[in-house]
C-alpha cells in the first residue's frame, strides 16, 4: 500500500509528469519531469529574431546582447523557474548562487511544443553554477530551483546573452514576463572615469 501511495504521489509526477492527485504540482515534482509550471506554452517573441550568423570562428547577431540579474527568495519547499527565449544557436553566459541547498534543473521548452517536450540539460543539487549555454533549439531555456529544506533560501542569477525575453514561473502557478536590459544600462569606464 505504501508503494502505491509513493508511486501515485511522488514517482509518477517526478518521472513522467503524471499528477492525478495534484501532489506533484504542490511539491514541485512535475518540473523535474519537464512539465511546465503554468500550462500553456510561452509564445515566441515578436519582432526581430536574434539568430546567429556564423562567420568563421565567431558569429554575428542582428541585435545587441541583453543582460539580466534577479534574486528569488524561496520559502520551505517552494520553487521557481526562470527562463530566457533564445533562438537556435544563440548563446548565453550565466552565474548563479544560492545561500542554501537547492534542487536544480536547467532545461528548455521548444517553441510551440507542449511542456511534455521539454529537454533537461543539467540536473543536480548544488549551490552555484557558472558557465555558458548555446541553445540547441529555439525556445525558452533556463533554470528550475527548488528549496528542499525547512529554511528560506535566496537564489541570485546574472546573465548576459542573445536572448529576447525572460519569463518567471512560480510555485503558486503564476507566470509573468520579465524585462531584460540592453547595453545602454551598463556603465563603462574609460581612463578611470565612468561613462554615464
Amino acid at each position: 500500500m505504501v508503494a502505491v501511495v509513493l508511486l501515485v504521489t511522488i514517482v509518477l509526477p517526478a518521472e513522467y509528469g503524471v499528477d492525478p492527485l495534484g501532489t506533484g504540482g504542490a511539491l514541485g515534482l512535475t518540473a523535474l519531469a519537464g512539465v511546465s509550471v503554468a500550462g500553456d506554452p510561452v509564445p515566441p517573441p515578436t519582432g526581430t529574431r536574434v539568430v546567429p550568423q556564423p562567420e568563421g570562428p565567431f558569429a554575428l547577431y542582428p541585435a545587441e546582447y541583453k543582460v539580466d540579474s534577479r534574486e528569488f527568495v524561496l520559502g520551505p519547499y517552494e520553487y521557481v523557474e526562470y527562463k530566457y527565449h533564445l533562438e537556435q544557436g544563440a548563446t548565453m553566459l550565466f552565474s548563479w548562487r544560492a545561500d542554501g541547498d537547492v534542487m536544480h534543473d536547467f532545461h528548455g521548452d521548444p517553441d510551440g511544443a507542449p511542456s511534455s517536450a521539454a529537454q533537461s540539460f543539467d540536473t543536480r543539487s548544488r549551490r552555484q553554477a557558472d558557465g555558458s549555454f548555446s541553445a540547441p533549439f529555439s525556445g525558452i531555456h533556463g533554470w528550475y530551483w527548488e528549496n528542499p529544506g525547512a529554511d528560506t533560501v535566496t537564489v541570485r542569477v546574472t546573465t548576459a546573452g542573445f536572448y529576447t525575453s525572460a519569463h518567471e514561473f512560480r510555485f503558486d502557478g503564476t507566470r509573468r514576463p520579465r524585462a531584460v536590459r540592453g547595453l545602454e544600462t551598463i556603465t563603462a569606464s574609460r581612463d578611470d572615469k565612468e561613462i554615464p
